[in-house]
C-alpha cells in the first residue's frame, strides 16, 4: 500500500474512532484536576490534603470532549438556519 494511501486510511480510521468515543461518552475527566474537582496540594508533613476548587469544570471532575462540543456547535447551527 502506498504512503499517501496509508496515511489517509490511518487518518481516517482515527477520526472515526474518536466520532464513536464522543458519541458514546460525550464527557472526559477535566485534565486539570483529573476528575476530582478540586486540586490535590500537600500540608508541611507532606500528605496530601483537599486543595481550591477547580474552576475549569466547576468542581464536577468532568468536561465536555472537544469533538462533542464542535458536533453541539454545527448542530446548533444547522438548526438555527433551517428554522
Amino acid at each position: 500500500m502506498p504512503l499517501p494511501a496509508l496515511a489517509s486510511t490511518l487518518l481516517l480510521l482515527f477520526t472515526l474512532g474518536y466520532a464513536a468515543v464522543c458519541a458514546g461518552s460525550p464527557f472526559g475527566r477535566c485534565r486539570k484536576c483529573r476528575g476530582f474537582g478540586f486540586a490535590m496540594t500537600t500540608d508541611r508533613r507532606g500528605k496530601l490534603k483537599r486543595g481550591k476548587h477547580c474552576r475549569r469544570c466547576d468542581g464536577n471532575g468532568i468536561r465536555i470532549r472537544t469533538g462533542r462540543h464542535l458536533y453541539n456547535l454545527a448542530a446548533r447551527i444547522h438548526r438555527d438556519g433551517t428554522r
